[in-house]
């Protein structure tokens, strides 16, 4: 690197940071924190609280909308409506036409006004994504390993699928399992959508028609992962060049290189997310990224934890900083607040939302000394301002 250009990358990371900062000290309002729950034991539907940056408190947990296990939710950009990928049609039955469905949001009290459900064309919709422009929606059907493209209207309600493609074929030893599609993106420009598939070990990616509202594979289709690695979630860098991919029983993030005017990935990295010597029955569940880009996190579902990487800022690479407890069982989600300053994990084998809060420049993370109770089998965690 010449001379010159270190004392203006240091000045161009100071001024993100203070950017970061002035951001966060903006969004100190209060906000609403839906639970999606998986609902075979206690659970209702999606359950809702109200939390306070400024004090770090939340208030008691209320059912918001009784629904058959929303185990994710995703909010339109907007922040008018909530969508549910209802993964269960109804206690112990795995039904073979699920539906997503969709809310209306009150940003004054945070009920939920349904407005309609429809089919996603498969069984057990494990992920769902929300396009960048609010006009349509992804559903990962994992059971029947397929992807449904859903329009959204005007009004918040869903469409009948106007796009679907089954995915096909055995993935490669040590499982060889058939297609179990987990979690879809779209890409940053909104012209691909992307598909963990953790059956066949491979990333999908389709060519996407905003206009037409179809979907079509690319060229390439796919990139194979680490034969045995699960590719569970995708995640993109703000800068839209990396792609992080989750994997679930391999329990690894894999960096990839990601090509805009084609759709392509390139595999760069592959760490693991477990404990040095860890000998135990694990597996991820879900990843996130701080708004400032510096650290990526990832849950263990067995260790019980969060593990925290640092990002290197030219490269995307990932280096662990330090493992942490969730203080509960099976942290199946975890969301970092809209301010960046608290993470909440989402313990689905102990019924808690346990809070912890984030270092900005460190990334580590410190139990804020809250936990919400009572709230059965928690799946996922979003949030939405509170007026």
């Amino acid at each position: 690197m010449h001379a010159y250009l270190k004392p203006i990358r240091a000045l161009a990371g100071l001024l993100l940071l203070l950017l970061c900062a002035s951001i966060a000290a903006a969004a100190t309002g209060d906000y609403f924190v839906y639970i999606g729950t998986y609902t075979l034991r206690r659970g209702k539907g999606i359950y809702t609280f109200r939390f306070s940056p400024a004090t770090g408190k939340a208030t008691a947990v209320s059912l918001a909308a009784e629904t058959p296990s929303p185990a994710f939710l995703a909010v339109h950009p907007n922040r008018k409506f909530l969508y549910a990928a209802n993964e269960h049609d109804g206690p112990d039955v795995a039904g073979k036409n699920s539906t997503v469905s969709a809310y209306a949001i009150d940003h004054h009290t945070g009920a939920l006004t349904f407005l309609n459900k429809v089919s996603c064309r498969g069984e057990g919709p494990a992920h769902i994504a929300v396009d960048k422009t609010g006009k349509a929606l992804l559903a990962a059907n994992y059971r029947s390993g397929s992807l449904a493209l859903l329009p959204i209207l005007p009004d918040g309600r869903l469409g009948e699928a106007a796009g679907f493609a089954q995915h096909h074929g055995i993935g490669p030893k040590p499982r060889a399992e058939g297609p179990h599609a987990h979690g879809a993106a779209f890409s940053p420009d909104n012209r691909f959508a992307l598909v963990a598939d953790r059956g066949l070990d491979q990333v999908l990616i389709y060519r996407y028609d905003r206009r037409k509202g179809t979907l079509a594979p690319n060229d390439p289709p796919f990139i194979n992962s680490t034969p045995g690695a699960g590719p569970r979630h995708l995640l993109f860098h703000p800068n839209g060049r990396i792609l992080y991919e989750l994997n679930e029983p391999g329990s690894t993030v894999t960096v990839l290189a990601y090509g805009a005017a084609g759709g392509t990935v390139r595999r760069l990295q592959e760490i693991s997310t477990l404990p040095a010597g860890f000998t135990g029955t694990s597996a991820t569940a879900q990843l996130q990224i701080d708004r400032a880009a510096r650290f990526l996190y990832a849950s263990n579902r067995g260790a019980d934890n969060i593990a925290v990487f640092a990002i290197d800022a030219a490269k995307g690479m990932l280096t662990l900083v330090e493992h942490v407890s969730t203080q509960g069982k099976t942290p199946r989600d975890f969301s970092l607040d809209p301010t960046g300053g608290y993470l909440f994990a989402a313990n689905q084998n102990s019924d808690t939302i346990v809070l912890f809060r984030v270092d900005a420049r460190t990334g580590r993370l410190t139990p804020a000394g809250q936990v919400v109770e009572h709230v059965p089998e928690p799946t996922c965690v979003v949030f939405v301002p509170a007026r």
